[in-house]
């Protein structure tokens, strides 16, 4: 009987011109923007081997020079992007795309997309999370708001119950009728994107196991949807009221509880201006170790410390090149305090989150964002790791630098040159992501807050069936 009733669902629907109208422009949305998509990514690729290419040669290509003048001359790290990243860009167009490698500071990712684009471009870019995240789940509801409203407004459903049908496999047959064409149309899209993504070979290798465990939280978002719409049309007699209400539902989960929720976040948990994160540092660096300045106190205490050590009486009888380890040793303090800063952007980062879970009880929207950045690799937390990675690439680098003076050089000695050599001896920049169980373990609290959405709805779906009674 379910599967019967299921059937003459998609006969209504297949038939009725709202259903052809809305999944051709659907189909076509999620097509164009995947084209779209993969156009992009293969261009911002190409940009980024290039000038990856162009850094390192430009590294190594520097000619003859002090070596802490070379850390100084610096280089870039440049974060790349990964398969998955067609579907679900995440954050990136707000992070930046290259961080500069140089001495005594570290430095913020660079070159956001967004601050390429126009103001029109704050309403939202076609993308397949867009159509996915937003425009399915509003697809849902303006194919079922009247799924069981109708039933009544016609008197259907008092026929149908007085025959013997069991509410619950009316709602049942509904349901399949409902969710069943939502895949027919999501599914080609995907199957095509992973042909196409399977062939991409540069930046990591695609996961097929990490691409499939999306498609699986997609068709959980909208199973949520689903039976959300089917409870709404079951409680609302009329189906032009049970239509509002599932707008103002779709309204308030899809786009106000990721402001409101952001807005909870950044007043519990503020970040620092850029000035005042800046002004916190400089503080820190004023009162330290300046390794440029071997007449400031934390200098001549190091000096004192290391000539006694040595048992000499200066710094030019030393067995190496006291100007090359005060840099270093400045380089270190800096290392730490940038460090300490940077922990505390990203303590309140997690505090953040945790209110951004917590949060996501309210809407099966927010996990379901969450989750689909993760998997792609575009969410906060993939760009801390890589920024983690540049600042240890960046104090390896200057410490190689500085190295070489102190083993190499004398005292006083700046007419020191070091050639392509000590360049070529340091590796150019690899990135590798976390493992996909590290995001998983990560993300267990989303992927649980989604299973109970989707438990609790199906639980409110049959409880009020259930009540339905002939009347």
């Amino acid at each position: 009987m379910i599967l019967k009733i299921a059937l003459k669902e998609l006969k209504e629907l297949f038939r009725e011109g709202r259903f052809r109208i809305a999944a051709v422009i659907v189909f076509a949305l999620l097509i164009t923007s995947f084209l779209v998509s993969k156009r992009y990514y293969d261009y911002v690729n190409e940009q980024h081997e290039a000038a990856r290419k162009n850094a390192r040669n430009e590294w190594t290509g520097q000619g003859e020079k002090n070596p802490h003048s070379a850390a100084h001359y610096g280089t870039y790290a440049f974060k790349p992007k990964y398969p998955l990243a067609l579907i679900d860009n995440g954050v990136d167009k707000y992070s930046g795309v290259s961080i500069f490698l140089e001495a005594h500071k570290r430095s913020d990712a660079q070159y956001m997309a967004a601050q390429d684009q126009t103001a029109l471009s704050r309403f939202g870019d076609l993308t397949p999370d867009f159509v996915l995240v937003f425009l399915i789940p509003l697809l849902i509801i303006l194919l079922g708001f009247n799924a069981m409203s109708r039933e009544r407004e016609s008197g259907t459903l008092r026929l149908l119950l007085s025959q013997g049908v069991k509410p619950i496999t009316l709602v049942a047959g509904k349901w399949l009728g409902l969710f069943l064409p939502i895949v027919l149309l999501v599914l080609p899209v995907f199957v095509l994107a992973a042909f196409l993504l399977a062939g991409v070979s540069n930046f990591g290798q695609f996961s097929m196991a990490a691409f499939t465990i999306l498609f699986v939280v997609y068709l959980l978002y909208y199973a949520v949807f689903t039976n959300l719409t089917l409870l709404v049309s079951a409680l609302v007699k009329k189906s032009s009221l049970a239509f509002v209400a599932l707008l103002s539902v779709w309204i308030i989960s899809c786009l106000a509880m990721p402001k409101v929720t952001s807005a909870i976040a950044e007043e519990l948990y503020p970040y620092p201006t850029q000035s005042e994160f800046e002004t916190q540092i400089a503080a820190d660096k004023k009162n330290g170790l300046d390794g440029h300045d071997p007449w400031n106190a934390a200098s001549k205490k190091l000096e004192a410390e290391t000539l006694a050590k040595y048992g000499v009486d200066n710094v030019s009888q030393l067995p190496f090149n006291w100007d090359g380890y005060l840099m270093q040793q400045g380089e270190e303090h800096d290392a730490e305090i940038y460090f300490k800063h940077y922990n505390l952007l990203k303590e309140t980062y997690e505090n953040q989150t945790r209110v951004y879970r917590t949060t996501a009880a309210l809407s099966p929207f927010l996990p379901t964002r969450f989750l689909s950045m993760a998997i792609c690799r575009t969410d906060y937390a993939a760009h801390w790791n890589f920024a983690d990675a540049a600042e240890r690439y960046r104090i390896m680098l200057v410490g190689k630098m500085n190295g070489d003076m102190v083993d190499n050089s004398k005292t006083g000695d700046w007419d020191y040159l070091a050639n392509e050599k000590l360049w070529e001896s340091v590796p150019d920049f690899e990135y590798q992501p976390p493992a996909y169980a590290a995001v998983f373990a990560a993300n267990q609290s989303n992927f649980a807050t989604l299973l109970v959405w989707l438990l609790v709805s199906f639980a409110a779906l049959y409880v009020a069936v259930s009540k339905i009674k002939v009347i």
